[in-house]
């Protein structure tokens, strides 16, 4: 796939760069969470598979230090660009590689550990990829994967027709590419047939009020993605309509709940 090419399914514009960073801001102390786990520290070399604009990349960096580096590894230009503009005005050892991740080259035993997150679910060959970085994993390298477990948890209470339609109908169009969107449940089994160890599995829930932050994740989400399910024909206008209505009703009533979708995370270990 040429690299610039559009890889995302939502899309790579500013609103999405903004999208990424709040949904960063919510996730971002269980992703320190994995990295604690796996003892991810100074002088270490690690990979950020999937690295998007960069924003677990750059904490990355701080965390492996002047002796350490981090390769950020992302399909998009405009997000390699930004990872290595965020690199030079921080002064971080850290490269941004364009890559595909079927194309991506990687040193064996050149690793001492990887992060991914949200990037085996959108690709048919995630065997063959973790494949690759457990190559180029040094002996007691770990990987740690943050997936999503199962994406039809997501719902808010009380549940609006509206809404619900919409939210089955991305449910849809993910299932309908070529990745597979709860592709965390299958992690344990396809590291530990690579020969790792499994050393740990955690569930990792988000719960929404209008008053929160975690509310602003799937907004935005929503306010991104129904246009796009318009185009591709899972939606009609009028249901997008009434899908942003429905919202602004729950947003109105501060004892709605949204229950984002259900992640696990899953640390493994280069026997």
């Amino acid at each position: 796939m040429p690299t610039n090419s559009q890889p995302y399914i939502l899309g790579t514009d500013a609103q999405e760069l903004h999208r990424l960073g709040i949904q960063h801001q919510i996730w971002a102390t269980e992703a320190q969470k994995g990295w604690n786990l796996a003892d991810f520290k100074a002088g270490q070399t690690i990979l950020d598979l999937g690295c998007g604009p960069g924003f677990c990349s750059k904490e990355l960096a701080y965390i492996v230090g002047e002796s350490g580096k981090v390769l950020g590894v992302d399909l998009d230009e405009g997000y390699i660009q930004h990872l290595t503009q965020v690199a030079d005005l921080y002064h971080l050892n850290m490269d941004g590689i364009c890559s595909d991740f079927n194309d991506l080259q990687l040193l064996n035993n050149s690793l001492d550990g990887m992060y991914c997150r949200w990037a085996l679910a959108w690709i048919p060959n995630p065997k063959e990829v973790l494949q690759k970085v457990y190559d180029a994993l040094k002996p007691g390298g770990k990987m740690v994967l943050h997936e999503y477990y199962d994406w039809s948890t997501h719902q808010t209470e009380p549940q609006l027709p509206g809404l619900n339609k919409a939210i089955a109908a991305c449910l849809k169009s993910f299932k309908d590419q070529k990745g597979e969107i709860d592709i965390g449940r299958e992690l344990p089994k396809l590291v530990a047939d690579l020969g790792m160890n499994v050393t740990g599995i955690r569930l990792m829930h988000k719960l929404g009020t209008p008053e929160n932050l975690i509310w602003q994740w799937p907004k935005t989400f929503y306010y991104s993605y129904f246009p796009r399910l318009v185009k591709m024909g899972l939606l009609t206008q009028a249901e997008a309509k009434q899908a942003f209505k429905d919202h602004k009703t729950l947003e109105k009533d501060r004892n709605t709940t949204l229950f984002c979708p259900m992640m696990v995370e899953v640390i493994a270990e280069k026997i």
